[in-house]
């Protein structure tokens, strides 16, 4: 059960009389039921069904009024009274997986063994319609004044609004796949084989409108996604209508291989992939020998029931009057404090590609081709730099660029962001306190972008 107040005001009604006098109030209890159970040991199967009941307060009944100008304004009248509607929906779905294994007889080959997964599903949803709480839009005297039949719901504007009133009934169809092998590695000194993702998904689903009187099918969609290099993957997406155009590129309710053409119609294709790179990704592993403080099985002063840090000051060796600090001169220090300046600095690099064709209505063009580039580098312990660009091979363009100044000043924080091209050219400096409780403690400045008319 949930029950809610909701009041929509302005400033100079807040805490006023007038701020509760929009004020819109309910209740809703909602069952939801669901199970599941196998059939035959292959096949699963879903059932789920949903009951709701609203509660108001305030319902709306509506009436044509005559305005003197040979037109009719729709009045609305409040009832204030307590008033209620039920709804419900149910559904169910099925489905199994196929594995399909090939192994290779040769055992010097490349590929030793290739795995095919696919799960069909088929969903069902309904959703009745219920209009029982629907009413014919009459004039005062309760006649209609308009030859359509105009309907209307009292529990419109109320806080969960009215029921639907159309029906509807669906049937979902739907596949996915993934696509595994298993090779030999280039280190011929491995004999375990290792598993690499050939197609990490690629689904493709459909419905179909039982409760539709025309146009049932809805457009095959298909989604891929293809790694191309360790954490590289291309996103590969495509929408095929089965239905035809009519001569002013509208969708009729014709096959489209009955119409002379192909079995479907390219609608809509896309294509992205994206990829980071960082200083990490070219750094050399570093020798245990030279880490062994950070081994926590190594750590002296751990082994002695100590800290991992040095809140009560560094362990001493007694052996020679050193803390153990003082034994690794060489290694880089973490206080802040005690550098400005550090050979290492920490960057990453960030591309994004997308694509987009669009052919819903015989346009046949790339309506969206760009490709993104961001970054930060990491200048000192306390100092970043970063940015944003791109350019948009569709209008030929540099697409949003963005340069971003960060300080870190210890309990405050200090910024500026600048836009320095194009329409929205402006820039933003920000200097306060990190501490969310004293957040209001700041000063910013800024330039708004450039007015267009």
């Amino acid at each position: 059960m949930r029950g809610e107040n909701r009041i929509a005001t302005t400033d100079d009604d807040f805490l006023t009389s007038k701020m509760f006098d929009g004020a819109i109030s309910g209740l809703r209890h909602t069952i939801p039921i669901s199970t599941n159970f196998k059939i035959a040991n292959y096949f699963s199967v879903g059932l789920n069904a949903s009951y709701d009941e609203s509660w108001v307060f305030e319902t709306y009944r509506q009436f044509l009024e005559d305005n003197g100008s040979g037109g009719f304004d729709t009045v609305r009248d409040t009832v204030s009274g307590f008033d209620a509607y039920r709804t419900y929906n149910y559904g169910a779905s099925i489905g199994t997986t196929v594995y399909g294994n090939w192994k290779s007889t040769n055992k010097e080959s490349k590929i030793q063994a290739i795995r095919h997964v696919m799960r069909p599903s088929v969903t069902y949803s309904a959703n009745p319609s219920f209009e029982q709480y629907y009413d014919r839009l009459l004039d005062e005297q309760g006649l209609e004044v308009s030859e359509e039949e105009r309907f209307y719901s009292r529990f419109e504007g109320t806080l969960y609004n009215a029921p639907g009133r159309v029906y509807s009934s669906s049937l979902g169809i739907g596949l996915q796949n993934t696509l595994e092998a298993k090779v030999r590695d280039r280190d011929s000194t491995k004999t375990e084989l290792k598993k690499i993702s050939l197609i990490k998904s690629f689904n493709v689903n459909t419905s179909y409108n039982l409760a539709g009187d025309s146009l049932n099918w809805s457009p095959l969609q298909l989604r891929g996604v293809i790694p191309i290099y360790k954490n590289i993957d291309l996103n590969l997406d495509a929408n095929l209508d089965p239905y035809a155009l009519d001569n002013t590129n509208q969708r009729i309710d014709r096959f489209n291989i009955n119409n002379g053409g192909s079995l479907f119609r390219l609608t809509r294709a896309g294509a992205r992939f994206n990829f980071r790179l960082s200083n990490t990704d070219f750094e050399k592993q570093v020798n245990k020998k030279d880490d062994k403080t950070d081994d926590p099985l190594q750590n002296r002063n751990l082994q002695n029931g100590g800290r991992e840090d040095d809140l009560f000051g560094a362990s001493i060796d007694y052996a020679d009057g050193t803390t153990y600090d003082q034994q690794e001169p060489e290694k880089e220090s973490v206080d802040i404090d005690k550098t400005r300046y550090r050979f290492k600095i920490p960057w990453n690099l960030n591309f994004a590609y997308t694509m987009t064709y669009n052919n819903a209505q015989r346009q046949n063009e790339i309506n969206n081709q760009s490709l993104m580039v961001s970054g930060d580098v990491e200048l000192s312990p306390r100092w970043s730099v970063g940015g944003n660009t791109g350019y948009d091979f569709a209008n030929k363009g540099v697409s949003f660029t963005t340069l971003r100044f960060n300080r870190d000043l210890e309990s405050w924080r200090l910024s500026f962001n600048w836009t320095p091209i194009g329409p929205q050219n402006s820039w933003f400096f920000f200097i306060g306190i990190k501490s969310g409780a004293l957040s209001d403690i700041k000063w910013d400045q800024r330039k708004q972008p450039d007015p267009q008319f």
